[in-house]
């Protein structure tokens, strides 16, 4: 701070304060360079002032310091009369001292820069204990204390002390500093509850961010059980209450309730091949109804094995067996409480007709499928594996669209009342040929059953007599004739003639060479289908035959015989 004005050469001024005075600091403002440094080629001598007292804060009047001549110098010259003295700053009329803290100086000028440290002996306001624009503290470390300035020796020129590095108190005071400063602070000033309003802010924000993390958690959890569970309270479906009332009668409910329990599997294994196939109980000593190929494996010494709807097992043996009709007959024995299946009349069936078909495809007991009847008399042949024709099988047959597939063989075709129509024994196989259940490639809407008729016949002469036997009429068929009809042949087998003397053909006037065309008015295509239709009736039944001899066509009537099948 100046303390006077000279008309000569410019002095800078050091201030001492005296004993037992307070000293005022320096102003907290800025110094030019003239004050900082003298230019060298400017003589300079320096004094040392000896106030007797600093004015107070806020006196507007100049410092009357009692001057003393210089250190080796003669009488003092007369010093100029000193000037008033305009502070730098308006008087600050609260006398408030920096951020509302005490201290012993008046507010330093806000448009100011500090000047270096002041001299040896001026007393330094304490250091802001405050923090910086980025709440970090900027006190110097405890027991800090700057170092002092040697003071000048007597007789000696002092030099002004080099500017030590500026106070961290004073730095934090710059209104144009770095933003670490507490005067570039954004928002309003710190004041004594500045540090709370922080410490409650802190408080919010670690309490959010707990409820957030507890929130999360809880809601994971929630999340997790809901996926696993479905829900947050136990799910129940509406459904109806049990019904323990039966069904009508003539549904296929209550068919297959009516007519399972009559249905038998069977487990065939032989020497050399095993298989599996249906039957049905035919009365309640134990004879049970079933296609031939069904227990053909067995052979002679084979072993056959028949499962209840129920699940008991009972050992069967063959009763007979005829492979011209593919039927066969079985027994058991010590079994009770057989429930025999009714059979009904094939005659009466009509196309379109519901149909249920019951067995165990592909080993699966008890299945049940339904369908109509596709049509009647459908002349089929089955078998050949031997290749002497012994073990082709002749059925005028019912088609029907219920599946049926490879081990319903021998299971029952019924009608809407639940009784037999029918016994199920071929399908016709997707790769185009025919066989007795043969086709392992499944149903393809084209199975053929035995007309019960036909089957309670040959059951009965099988039951009876152990053997079936045949109609016929006592002629040799030309089996490669590709004409429309069945022909006669020429010659029999082994030489013999074509047409059996004394048997029913040559009775009717038959002769070889003959065209047949016709049976009971219904038209014939070829001797496989001739066959089929005379198989169809029984021994002794007469039956109208339309030919052609010789380009004409004559109408005959012949009486069927009998022959023993195998």
């Amino acid at each position: 701070m100046e303390d006077a004005k000279s008309t000569g050469p410019k002095a800078k001024w050091w201030s001492r304060p005296a004993p037992g005075h307070a000293t005022r600091p320096e102003p907290d403002g800025p110094s030019s360079p003239q004050d900082a440094t003298p230019p060298a080629d400017t003589p300079e001598t320096a004094h040392i002032s000896h106030p007797a007292h600093l004015d107070p804060p806020g006196d507007s009047g100049p410092p009357s310091p009692e001057a003393s001549p210089p250190l080796g110098a003669g009488p003092a010259a007369p010093a100029p009369a000193a000037q008033p003295m305009r502070p730098l700053h308006e008087p600050d009329e609260y006398s408030t001292p920096p951020y509302g803290e005490p201290g012993p100086w008046a507010p330093a000028p806000p448009v100011q820069r500090p000047v270096p440290t002041p001299a040896h002996g001026t007393p330094v306001p304490p250091p802001y204990a405050g923090t910086n624009g980025a709440g970090i503290s900027t006190a110097p470390a405890p027991g800090f204390t700057p170092p002092a300035p040697p003071l000048p020796q007597p007789g000696t020129r002092s030099a002004p002390p080099a500017p030590p590095a500026q106070s961290t108190q004073w730095l934090q005071y710059d209104p144009w500093g770095a933003p670490r400063q507490p005067l570039t602070h954004p928002g309003p000033p710190l004041g004594a509850d500045g540090g709370s309003k922080k410490k409650r802010r802190g408080s919010v924000l670690v309490g959010a961010l707990l409820l957030a993390l507890v929130a999360g958690g809880i809601g994971g959890g929630i999340g997790a059980y809901v996926e696993r569970n479905g829900g947050l309270t136990r799910v129940e479906l509406p459904q109806a209450g049990r019904n323990d009332g039966g069904r009508a009668p003539d549904s296929v409910a209550g068919i297959a309730a009516s007519a399972l329990p009559s249905v038998v599997t069977l487990h065939v294994s032989g020497t050399s091949e095993a298989g599996t196939g249906t039957g049905f109980v035919l009365d309640k000593s134990g004879h049970i109804l079933t296609n031939n190929h069904v227990v053909a494996p067995a052979g002679s010494t084979g072993r056959i094995t028949v499962t209840f709807s129920g699940g008991e097992t009972a050992r069967a043996e063959v009763v007979g067996k005829d492979s011209g009709y593919d039927l066969a007959v079985v027994k058991v024995t010590g079994v009770s409480g057989l429930k025999p299946l009714p059979l009904g009349n094939s005659d009466n069936v009509r196309v379109g007709d519901p149909v249920v078909a019951i067995g165990a495809p592909f080993e699966l007991s008890n299945t049940v499928t339904s369908g109509i009847i596709s049509a009647k008399d459908r002349p089929i042949t089955a078998g050949g594996e031997k290749g002497d024709g012994s073990d082709i099988s002749y059925v005028d047959a019912l088609q029907t669209d219920a599946p049926i597939n490879p081990g319903n063989s021998g299971g029952p075709l019924v009608d809407t009342d639940a009784h037999v129509i029918g016994i199920n024994s071929a399908i016709r196989a997707a790769d185009g040929g025919s066989g007795t259940d043969g086709g392992q490639s499944g149903s393809i809407g084209l199975g053929f059953a035995i007309p019960i008729n036909q089957g309670k016949r040959v059951a009965e002469e099988l039951i009876n007599t152990g053997r079936a036997t045949h109609p016929v009429i006592g002629v040799t068929l030309d089996m490669k004739y590709t004409g429309d009809g069945a022909k006669v042949g020429a010659e029999g087998a082994e030489g013999k003639p074509a047409v059996t003397p004394g048997g029913p053909g040559a009775k009717a006037g038959i002769r070889p060479g003959d065209v047949i065309t016709e049976v009971d008015g219904r038209r014939v295509h070829s001797g496989e289908e001739l066959i089929v239709k005379i198989r169809a009736h029984r021994p002794g039944d007469r039956l109208d035959l339309g030919l052609t001899r010789g380009g004409k066509e004559l109408s005959i009537s012949v009486t069927l015989g009998s022959a023993t099948g195998g």
